[in-house]
């Protein structure tokens, strides 16, 4: 089992950058496929990123490629989510997930891929 704290969240004018962290407790982080993903008022949780247990394999929803980019450190048990060229549309509540994939060197997308949830850290941009 794992739990997961998110921070890093804020304002921020469009074009600006943020960087978010979703810490994890327990000693077996690097078991753990990661993702974060974003819910808007009124609008479903969407995917953003995810990454696999080495970090070697990451994939991005198309409206965040290029500007955001998914990290982790498994010595510190920490998940990354910096984010560049912020626009008003990014604004939503962003979770991170985990989930225990011992063997598996791929990235998740779905929401129902994922069995561990953060409790979410706002991010607005203003215009």
């Amino acid at each position: 089992q794992v739990q997961l704290v998110e921070s890093g969240g804020g304002l921020v004018q469009a074009g600006g950058s943020l960087r978010l962290s979703c810490a994890a407790s327990g000693r077996i982080f690097n078991r753990y496929a990661m993702g974060w993903f974003r819910q808007a008022p009124g609008k479903e949780r969407e995917f953003v990123a995810a990454i696999s247990l080495s970090g070697g394999n990451t994939y991005y929803t198309n409206s965040v490629r290029g500007r955001f980019t998914i990290s982790r450190d498994n010595a510190k048990n920490t998940m990354y989510l910096q984010m560049n060229s912020l626009k008003p549309e990014d604004t939503a509540v962003y979770y991170c997930a985990a989930d225990y994939r011992p063997y598996s060197g791929t990235v998740f997308s779905n929401v129902a891929d994922y069995g561990y949830w953060g409790q979410g850290t706002q991010v607005t941009v203003s215009s």
